[in-house]
């Protein structure tokens, strides 16, 4: 989806995952479907981000604050893995590109940016819960906001399509090897 971005990946996520001994998988190890259709979304678009404040939230490997910054905005990429916050730093140099690195929880603080992208975060009910609020105090504030999201159960409704890609993705992951991810905004 993002041939001109370098990824800094694992070869094998469940692996990985399988040795951290986490319940949550490696966010930052791979490009999750709703960070990759976000991060091209941004690629084609760049007026929607060029010269505005950018906050890329839940960033894990930091590809959409990479694509972000590569479309010309002062980005800033937030996650609470620190882990997470090495990857974006390595991806970003890897790219080089600026990107400012938040680590930490910002679901319970005010949204200030221009623009807010969030790829794949309705994964599950409880961060669902957490971040739609959040997303939408900041669209409220005057950000456009912009969610990639590959189908998953807890996406909430009543959010406008803006665009959709077919998006390889991990079989081993999904049980499938394209989802169709949209491109949403509140």
């Amino acid at each position: 989806m993002t041939p001109d971005i370098v990824l800094r990946t694992a070869d094998d996520v469940i692996a990985l995952w399988e040795r951290t001994g986490s319940p949550e998988p490696p966010f930052w190890a791979f490009p999750w479907a709703g960070g990759q259709a976000l991060a091209r979304h941004v690629l084609d678009h760049p007026e929607l981000v060029a010269g505005r404040r950018v906050l890329d939230l839940a960033s894990g490997s930091g590809l959409v604050a990479v694509a972000a910054a590569r479309a010309g905005g002062r980005v800033t990429a937030n996650d609470i893995d620190p882990v997470a916050v090495a990857a974006i730093g390595l991806n970003a140099r890897a790219n080089d590109v600026t990107v400012t690195i938040t680590p930490g929880d910002l679901l319970d603080t005010e949204p200030d940016t221009d623009v807010l992208l969030a790829g794949d975060v309705f994964y599950d009910r409880d961060m669902a819960a957490r971040v739609e609020p959040f997303l939408l105090a900041a669209h409220r504030r005057g950000a456009l906001v912009l969610v990639g999201d590959p189908q998953r159960s807890f996406m909430p409704a009543g959010w406008t399509r803006v665009d959709a890609f077919p998006v390889p993705v991990p079989r081993n992951l999904e049980g499938v090897t394209v989802r169709t991810t949209t491109v949403w905004r509140p």
